[in-house]
């Protein structure tokens, strides 16, 4: 080849490599300009609710976010109706939705009763998680965090037995009260469940202890273990950081996350931490910065309207007052 043509041949090489690098950058911002919402208003937006809230109004509330764009619901938790009252009617309400295709309908399962009833409720989809806080864990699932551990690689095994699609989760991954969780740990539990085959992975920050630089920090360190397993955050609102951490995390690449309607949430083991980030504050901020959520935040918040109407008190969102006004 003469020095002409080799000259020629590699300028086309250093051509083409840049086209590609731009092509690849072009499809990465338009994907990333869809933000995926989970609505989990339904289970652990209601869990901590006193007021009994009949079956059939759950149901209508599913159907209804639904029809307002939300393509993934997490719709009840398969646990002791002594433990979580609201939840006794698990199986009712999964029976009653009138599912549509594309939808995908989950339910949080604990233990292996819990697993087996989501399935003959006719569930295909569980949500399986434990906690990065052994404190939390005893208080939450009754077990330590290694037994915890043992018994979550049983449930995904027999998950996958199921033919059940298996999304898996850290809680407290972002600090417990009793600071007994590191990144080392939460990073090994990460590293276990994804040596499972779980079909995706949510970080769960359950005190709403996390701040921007936390989470950036977190996923930074995840990113390189996860490859393309979807992730998801989980985040609440206790100390008015959530909003902060959702836009924090976009900048680190994360794409999806768990909102409730209204704001409303908590969990039972930790009184401290408030509700989850509302799902039309989120989506409200999401499209004024240009992001595309397919979701129509006027309808949710009818939703939410409803709500407040059923247990007699204001819930813990905004954008949804003054969609109604």
């Amino acid at each position: 080849m003469s020095e002409n043509a080799l000259n020629l041949y590699l300028k086309c090489v250093i051509i083409m490599t840049i086209i590609d690098i731009i092509l690849d950058a072009m499809e990465r911002r338009i994907l990333f300009k869809t933000i995926e919402i989970i609505e989990v208003g339904l289970r652990d937006g209601l869990q901590r609710e006193k007021t009994p809230i009949a079956t059939s109004d759950k149901i209508t509330m599913i159907h209804q976010l639904v029809d307002a764009g939300i393509r993934a619901l997490q719709v009840t938790s398969f646990v002791h109706p002594k433990t979580v009252p609201q939840m006794a009617d698990a199986e009712a309400v999964c029976l009653g939705i009138e599912k549509k295709e594309g939808i995908i309908y989950s339910g949080l399962v604990l233990n292996m009763k819990g697993l087996e009833r989501a399935y003959d409720a006719g569930l295909r989809h569980v949500d399986m998680s434990l906690s990065a806080s052994d404190s939390h864990s005893r208080k939450n699932a009754n077990q330590s965090l290694r037994e915890a551990l043992d018994g979550f690689a049983a449930m995904v095994k027999k998950a996958r037995e199921l033919g059940l699609s298996v999304r898996a989760g850290v809680q407290c991954a972002f600090g417990y009260y009793e600071a007994d969780v590191t990144q080392e740990i939460v990073l090994d539990i990460v590293k276990s469940q994804l040596d499972l085959g779980i079909d995706s992975l949510a970080l769960a920050d359950s005190t709403g202890m996390a701040n921007p630089r936390q989470i950036k920090t977190m996923l930074h360190a995840i990113k390189p273990l996860i490859g393309e397993t979807p992730l998801i955050l989980h985040l609440h609102d206790t100390r008015g950081m959530g909003l902060a951490n959702v836009v924090a995390a976009i900048e680190t690449g994360c794409t999806r996350f768990d909102t409730a309607f209204g704001g409303m949430g908590g969990c039972n083991f930790i009184p401290e931490a408030l509700g989850n980030i509302a799902t039309e504050d989120t989506v409200n901020m999401l499209h004024d910065m240009g992001y595309e959520t397919g979701i129509d935040i006027a309808k949710v918040a009818q939703v939410s309207r409803t709500l407040q109407t059923i247990i007699g008190q204001e819930l813990p969102g905004k954008m949804y007052q003054l969609l109604g006004q």
